[in-house]
């Protein structure tokens, strides 16, 4: 794509599926004795972690419901500006678990956890593949965290770039040129 090229990959397949793994299993961990969980999958970048997570859970009953929440649009740093969708499903009386691919700003998440504290959930908690605290504005910290990562744009597996990058099965550091 013009303007953009990939300057370097930050974590391979193989990298991601043991992030993935470790992750997995602490949320096995922590929730050994619940009977079902709601995965709550934020729209669109953390598809694809969201597949690879849920398939490595050993509750019994795991549900995948959708949101959309963004304050990036088109553009490589938050506008500031947080859009959050409705949820696809009911959650009132279940243990959530909202699956983010990266913790940036944390203004979404604040917000997300705010509103969906009001939907009266049994236990809310938080998963991030990666997380930049260099860049935290508002006072979030998510419950389960799979790479702190230093403050440079990454795609692929899921995150993109105006829609690009978002195929690749690596994690790779962009270098965007105006």
């Amino acid at each position: 794509m013009k303007g953009m090229k990939i300057k370097r990959i930050m974590f391979t397949e193989e990298e991601l599926s043991g992030i993935v793994s470790g992750l997995a299993d602490k949320i096995n961990s922590d929730l050994k004795d619940a009977e079902s969980l709601v995965v709550l999958c934020v729209l669109k970048g953390a598809a694809v972690f969201t597949t690879d997570l849920v398939r490595r859970l050993s509750i019994p009953d795991v549900r995948i419901e959708f949101i959309r929440a963004s304050s990036y649009g088109r553009e490589d740093v938050s506008s500031g500006n947080v859009t959050v969708g409705a949820v696809t499903g009911d959650i009132e009386g279940k243990d959530v678990l909202v699956v983010e691919d990266i913790i940036d700003t944390g203004r979404t998440l604040s917000e997300l956890k705010e509103r969906l504290k009001a939907m009266n959930p049994k236990s809310l908690r938080f998963c991030g593949l990666f997380d930049k605290p260099s860049r935290r504005t508002a006072d979030f910290k998510a419950d389960y965290i799979g790479a702190v990562i230093p403050d440079e744009f990454i795609v692929g597996y899921g995150l993109d770039y105006a829609e690009y990058y978002r195929h690749l099965p690596y994690v790779a550091v962009i270098e965007i040129n105006d």
